[in-house]
């Protein structure tokens, strides 16, 4: 097999391969005796009829069809390999040449991985951001823990407020009519957050332990049921319970109920000491995504649709993956975001192209400055993997191989090298 490659236009090439006589004659003789099992020859069992009779009774065009459909597949295949092109989407052949006897020739016009025209990307002198972690941070952290380590009281006697967990029964109707999903007993809820449509925990400010009270609301009119978005009802409810956070005093007894520590000072300490390793932590990342971003937004790419296109269905299927971890559809989702497919995809479609050119520019980066991984480099971070998910390394490696995406987890490695690569170089 020869082929031959052709830039016809921008990030467009033409493929021109050339299958030889032989491999075609094969491949229409293996297509006769794929079509006698499937079709019944006069005279024949399945399976059993000669080429010459299946060829008189389907006629040549259909051997020909379906051999070219085994043989262009795999040789476009071969062709792009051969060739070293990135196709991103499907090619459109056309036939040059078909007759038996002579080579097999067809022309496949596909569409490549354009390459990014690259701008100033070192040296971009982009200054980490300066950290430091006020004393009002360090009291709100101790406060968390004191919310954190509080203990629910019962009232005997008193009345709902604010972060109260109040123990209820209720009934929801509209019309007078009670609905679907508007009815429990014994149900926790905590006062203030957010739970319920907005209006019901406020009107359960100030109830009384032990009393009834009917609460009115209006459903959002963006409300996931149509039956009741915008519709006003009446929730009848009993207060059966109510408790109270009792905290404890913020002392020395206090940091060594909570931690190791013996002394509230301590505790402080130690609290700002974790918020200023946070603070270098998240000026470090905004650092390297500003460097990115620069580097990005000083180069150029023309991107075709169709990357931008699967790019959003990436995204799409893993926000499916983590709804579903959560118990939820996507479907579910649009419902309840008041959202549809196509309005997903076009919210999506800024980051999808922005994820889509920070790729191609960090690529071409990597080529520019020869980044690339090596064979034990991939190993050992397979090993690491493999301890972290407590996986065999051979076989993780093997299962990567297998699914197809050892060359996806490479490109990864050497897009982390090239990130590196800008930092040190950002100065």
């Amino acid at each position: 097999m020869t082929v031959s490659v052709e830039k016809t236009e921008k990030n467009i090439v033409a493929l021109e391969v050339t299958v030889e006589a032989e491999k075609f004659v094969v491949a229409v003789n293996q297509a006769a005796k794929n079509l006698s099992k499937k079709v019944n020859v006069p005279g024949f069992r399945k399976g059993k009829a000669p080429r010459r009779m299946v060829e008189l009774h389907l006629g040549k065009e259909a051997l020909y069809d379906e051999a070219l459909d085994h043989l262009i597949g795999n040789a476009y295949a071969e062709a792009v390999v051969e060739s070293g092109i990135e196709p991103v989407d499907r090619p459109e052949v056309d036939l040059v040449q078909i007759e038996e006897g002579k080579d097999l020739i067809f022309k496949a016009k596909v569409l490549v991985k354009p390459e990014a025209e690259l701008g100033d990307y070192v040296g971009l002198h982009i200054e980490q951001d300066a950290v430091s972690v006020t004393d009002e941070q360090v009291i709100k952290e101790l406060k968390n823990k004191q919310q954190q380590h509080a203990r629910l009281v019962t009232l005997e006697v008193g009345t709902v407020e604010n972060e109260d967990t109040v123990t209820i029964d209720f009934e929801g109707l509209k019309d007078g009519i009670p609905f679907v999903g508007g009815t429990a007993e014994n149900y926790e809820l905590v006062i203030g957050s957010g739970t319920f449509i907005p209006g019901f925990e406020e009107g359960l400010i100030g109830v009384e332990v032990g009393q009834h009270v009917d609460v009115n609301v209006t459903f959002p009119a963006e409300y996931h049921s149509s039956e009741l978005a915008g519709q006003e009802a009446v929730f009848k409810t009993d207060i059966k319970k109510i408790q109270r956070k009792e905290f404890s005093a913020l002392d020395d007894e206090f940091a060594k109920d909570v931690s190791e520590f013996e002394t509230l000072d301590e505790l402080k300490t130690d609290l700002r000491n974790k918020l200023l390793m946070q603070a270098e932590e998240l000026a470090k990342a905004n650092q390297l995504k500003a460097v990115i971003s620069k580097a990005v937004d000083n180069a150029s790419v023309e991107i075709p649709e169709v990357m931008v296109t699967e790019r959003i269905k990436v995204i799409v299927d893993d926000l499916s993956r983590n709804l579903t971890q959560q118990g939820m559809t996507l479907e579910q989702y649009y419902e309840f975001t008041s959202s549809t497919e196509e309005v997903m995809q076009e919210r999506l479609r800024p980051q999808a192209v922005e994820s889509v050119k920070t790729d191609l520019v960090l690529e071409a980066i990597a080529k520019a400055e020869g980044i690339e991984v090596t064979e034990d480099e991939v190993n050992e971070e397979i090993k690491k993997l493999s301890e972290q998910y407590k996986q065999d390394a051979q076989l993780l490696k093997q299962s990567l191989i297998a699914r197809g995406e050892l060359g996806f987890y490479k490109q990864s490695l050497v897009s982390e090298k090239t990130v590196k690569f800008l930092v040190e170089q950002n100065a």
